[in-house]
């Protein structure tokens, strides 16, 4: 049997997957990390990833005994395979069926088995993403019945009982920047606006209030509206 005190997290380096390495670290006593390297344009994301964890470590000592070892898996398959705006030098737009062109197919199907994979060796139960149906971009593979069929799948077919959680599944922005400031206090969103990476053009120059990014692209306007909103939501209180 996995051991249900263990977690494995889909760590991007980002915001949503920070937060949700916090959620995993207050609830699991053993949480390892997982990253793709898929050739995403904003590639900037698997450096900053590192200093994230190293920032983790030394700011938040209670959770430091409990991050375990990281994991990268190279997935540049899906990069060759792949003709959107996040592994092609291309602009965002949106496609004639409705969907991003940031759209990349299959996406966190893949990441979720692969990490279900390294999740059967290292006898971990628990697998968090950071997928989101509340303030997305009509990913179908962010839906909360994607990630539902996707535990039943994975479960028949590796013969485990894997749980996969996606905390920020019913969050918009505002209310993912307010769930970091409870696992962690100012000092984790602090982190979260000097060292995490959102940006798809991979700007990190002068930061902003929100932290770094063009301030433009769909990831960066979705962190920008959502920190704004928190940010005023506090302010009112």
């Amino acid at each position: 049997m996995n051991d249900a005190r263990s977690a494995l997290v889909l760590f991007s380096g980002g915001q949503d997957s920070t937060t949700c390495l916090a959620w995993a670290l207050e609830r699991f006593t053993h949480v390892e990390t997982v990253a793709f390297d898929y050739r995403q344009r904003h590639r900037i994301e698997l450096d900053q990833r590192l200093v994230v964890l190293a920032e983790v470590r030394r700011q938040f000592p209670q959770w430091a005994d409990r991050l375990g070892e990281d994991h990268f898996i190279d997935m540049g398959v899906l990069g060759q395979i792949s003709d959107t705006s996040l592994t092609r030098d291309v602009a965002f737009a949106m496609e004639k069926d409705g969907l991003p062109n940031s759209f990349v197919p299959g996406r966190n199907l893949l990441f979720f088995t692969f990490a279900a994979a390294v999740a059967w060796r290292r006898n971990i139960r628990n697998l968090v993403g950071g997928m989101c149906e509340t303030d997305f971009s009509g990913y179908p593979d962010c839906r909360d019945n994607t990630i539902k069929a996707l535990q039943v799948t994975l479960n028949l077919g590796m013969d485990r009982a894997f749980v996969l959680h996606t905390p920020l599944m019913w969050l918009d922005k505002a209310e993912t920047w307010g769930l970091a400031n409870e696992l962690g206090g100012r000092a984790l969103v602090e982190l979260i606006l000097e060292h995490t990476h959102t940006c798809y053009d991979s700007v990190r120059g002068r930061p902003n209030d929100w932290g770094y990014g063009c301030g433009e692209c769909p990831a960066c306007a979705l962190r920008k509206r959502g920190f704004i909103a928190w940010r005023e939501g506090r302010s009112s209180l």
